[in-house]
């Protein structure tokens, strides 16, 4: 037997049901064909990688890139070196975190040029910066303490790690 779609008056016809979960299968999909679509032309995948080409996607940091190749760091240290933490779990929240701040920045035209860090990640460059040069730095942070107080790294060495800045 052939399903019933006559309604009586007070109750609602069987297709509208159909017609909902429809309308939302193909909204779900666009949404989702379009964060892939996304995705791949930003080459969003090449960011989980540690290789410092990857930051040069968006065209705002080939200042930042060029320095860095002539810079001091080059051959010891790529971008995640220095902007993210080094635990596996808080490196990827880092950037799952940042990405989202650069796309959505980029994607709006909604940035600082030249553009500043964050203090969330300034904090993360500066312990970097001392966890990877303790030893170097260990006497002038008994000067003021412990290992996180005093002076920035960056306050005497702001260009060190993309050179001379213009």
């Amino acid at each position: 037997m052939g399903e019933d779609t006559r309604t009586d008056a007070g109750r609602a016809p069987r297709r509208a049901p159909r017609v909902l979960a429809l309308v939302l299968a193909v909204l779900v999909g666009v949404l989702l064909g379009a964060g892939v679509f996304t995705f791949a032309y930003a080459e969003g995948l090449s960011y989980l990688s540690s290789d410092p080409a990857a930051c040069v996607n968006c065209h705002i940091m080939n200042e930042q890139y060029d320095g860095w190749i002539k810079g001091p760091h080059k051959d010891v240290a790529t971008c995640n070196d220095c902007h993210v933490p080094h635990a596996l779990l808080s490196k990827y929240v880092a950037k799952a975190r940042n990405g989202w701040h650069h796309s959505s920045a980029f994607t709006l035209q909604d940035f600082d040029e030249p553009i500043r860090i964050k203090p969330v990640n300034a904090a993360v460059l500066e312990h970097n910066c001392r966890t990877c040069h303790r030893e170097l730095v260990a006497d002038i942070s008994g000067h003021y303490g412990s290992d996180e107080e005093g002076p920035a790294c960056t306050h005497c060495h702001r260009d060190v790690g993309h050179g001379p800045s213009r």
